[in-house]
């Protein structure tokens, strides 16, 4: 069985839940203690593709760049887009501001990479009425653009969407 690496971003804005989405993913774990990243943090995990028939046994080893959201890193971010071949890129479904910077988010990624592809993760989920949210979704779907796979309604915290969302990326990605 054959193993080929791919670099992942995961970015969004500050304090919307990319380290712990990735921690989820990574670790299956999560804490409600906040840490901001600082850079860029770079974690690794091996996914096994689901239609093995069709990618003759491969797994991907994605290596996941957790960049810093904060304002004055934006200009410096662009680098570590470098190479990309996929990002999730993460708002957070309690603050509406960071919902509307999503695609200013896409359009910056996908000029550093036109030909990489994005999944959406609308995140905290779990803090907000059920019935909010297929609104919120509806609202923010990007697939009008070629590049993005689909937008993900998720929760590090309940884990919900979580392996979906980089499960879509490893299956495109291969």
């Amino acid at each position: 069985m054959s193993t080929i690496s791919k670099k992942i971003c995961l970015f969004g804005d500050f304090g919307v839940g990319k380290s712990s989405l990735i921690r989820k993913f990574v670790e299956s774990q999560f804490s409600d203690v906040y840490l901001s990243t600082v850079g860029v943090k770079i974690s690794r995990k091996l996914v096994s593709l689901s239609k093995k028939d069709l990618h003759n046994g491969q797994n991907l080893q994605m290596i996941i760049w957790d960049i810093e959201g904060s304002n004055k890193f934006k200009a410096v971010a662009q680098n570590y887009f470098q190479g990309s071949k996929g990002a999730v890129i993460v708002g957070d479904v309690t603050q509406p501001e960071t919902l509307n910077h999503i695609r200013d988010h896409i359009q910056t990624f996908l000029a550093v990479n036109p030909k990489s592809y994005i999944v959406v993760a609308l995140n905290k989920s779990d803090m907000i009425a059920t019935e909010y949210l297929e609104n919120i979704c509806q609202m923010y779907q990007f697939t009008d653009q070629a590049n993005i796979l689909d937008t993900y309604i998720t929760s590090a915290k309940t884990g919900k969407n979580v392996d979906e969302i980089f499960q879509a990326l490893a299956n495109r990605l291969i």
